[in-house]
């Protein structure tokens, strides 16, 4: 989410006159765009603004915007005072504050751009979000769209709906928009974005569903591929299930995070679903799709889990054999509803241990999957080049290397695989 506001906000820069700079030390504007999911992040943000206020001391000329998540929805005064030296704060996937700052301060120098004469800047500067930024552009194959913002579904460990603010839908009209826009700028692939990107629509004066919304994407020519994330077990309609079988662009590639394979921990989570009822749902998903790619998240650690309860995680790992898992260790968010009833009970070196069990699990039975491709065939999408071999996904989301002298950016491929890890596949070019 936070790289789609990035590229809007840059991509509208460019349009003020704006060109990229390499070092902060040497720009005239540093915007640092924010992520708080966990603590470790909140601290490299803190550690950041201190080096810019060195920066800004030396050059006080320099403008300095803070955006994203730990400006939130309502944190901005609180931040002022702790960091005068920042000019601008801007909560997620809002603009607006940074371009009335420069406009007020008569830092812009409009690109007039010969389709943009008869109009006004704010207009210019509002659909400029559909472009890519200049580094981007002949370069970038995938891009990530924006469709729901915030979230409603206040799960006890998670800090973003107090920062990103109440669910709210896009239009399917802006939506469509928006990925023809990035189609005609080179795109191939676009991931559809939400906290729960699954209740899309359901806020909107115009019924929409995810699932229409794939079936109106999946119509626009030049697009190859389509993937959405992330799911959430209560909202994964069997509607979204046909539309993601029947549609030859949406890849067969699923995120839907349990958090927890016990009972008792899920509630305290306030996920809203037992291990049953995700077992039932992992089964309605192979039933319908037989080979999706079913991606999970983890926390290890919460508050008040037991050495047992933790054992019914790690065999609800071995038993839905998932294709990729992300583990996290719980950490304390203030504000959320753990951080204000529920002691961080379980040690430091506790929750090491736990992740690192289910690493090691993750490891065996993703070697033993991929293995199961050396000699086959699959459709590449090449998406870089990396030190000397290009990198490519396939529908399902597993990372390929593979070398050839031609430019194959944005091309689909076909590899055939030689050999196989647990986090990414090798393999050559088939002509």
């Amino acid at each position: 989410m936070n790289e789609a506001d990035s590229r809007h906000l840059a991509s509208q820069l460019e349009t003020m006159g704006y060109t990229p700079c390499p070092l902060p030390e040497e720009a005239d504007l540093v915007v640092l765009n924010t992520c708080v999911v966990r603590q470790q992040a909140e601290n490299r943000i803190y550690g950041r603004l201190g080096s810019l206020k060195t920066i800004k001391h030396e050059r006080p000329d320099m403008t300095i915007g803070l955006m994203g998540c730990l400006v939130g929805v309502k944190e901005a005064p609180a931040l002022r005072k702790r960091f005068p030296y920042v000019d601008v704060f801007m909560p997620p996937s809002d603009s607006g504050p940074l371009i009335d700052y420069l406009q007020a301060n008569d830092q812009v120098e409009t690109l007039q751009l010969e389709e943009q004469r008869d109009r006004t800047l704010r207009d210019a500067i509002q659909d400029s979000k559909n472009l890519l930024p200049i580094e981007q552009r002949g370069k970038a194959v995938t891009a990530f769209v924006p469709i729901v913002l915030g979230c409603s579904h206040a799960c006890t460990f998670c800090i973003i709906p107090y920062r990103r603010g109440l669910e709210r839908s896009r239009s399917t009209d802006e939506i469509v928009a928006e990925v023809k826009a990035l189609v005609g700028q080179g795109i191939r692939e676009v991931t559809l974005l939400g906290q729960i990107v699954d209740r899309f629509g359901l806020d909107l004066p115009e019924p929409a569903t995810l699932a229409s919304l794939l079936r109106e994407i999946n119509a626009i020519a030049g697009l190859e591929r389509i993937r959405f994330l992330t799911s959430h077990p209560n909202w994964m309609t069997d509607e979204l299930l046909d539309a993601v079988a029947e549609l030859d662009k949406v890849c067969p590639h699923l995120e839907v995070p349990v958090q927890a394979g016990n009972d008792i921990v899920l509630e305290n989570m306030r996920r809203g679903y037992t291990v049953d009822k995700y077992y039932e749902l992992i089964d309605r998903i192979r039933a319908r799709i037989p080979h999706a790619a079913i991606h999970t998240d983890i926390i290890v650690g919460f508050p008040g889990e037991s050495e047992a309860q933790f054992k019914d995680t790690y065999n609800l790992l071995e038993t839905v054999q998932f294709d990729k898992v992300h583990i996290s260790k719980y950490s304390v968010r203030p504000k959320t509803v753990a951080a204000r009833r529920m002691p961080d009970d379980v040690s430091e070196k506790e929750k090491s241990r736990r992740r690192d069990l289910l690493d090691q699990l993750q490891r065996s039975s993703l070697t033993g999957k991929n293995q199961q491709l050396v000699g086959k065939t699959v459709s590449v999408l090449v998406e870089s080049e990396q030190k000397g071999r290009w990198r490519g996904r396939t529908p399902h989301n597993k990372l390929v290397f593979f070398e050839d002298d031609s430019d194959l950016i944005g091309r689909i491929v076909d590899v055939q695989i030689d050999h196989a890890g647990p986090w990414s596949l090798l393999g050559k070019m088939i002509a």
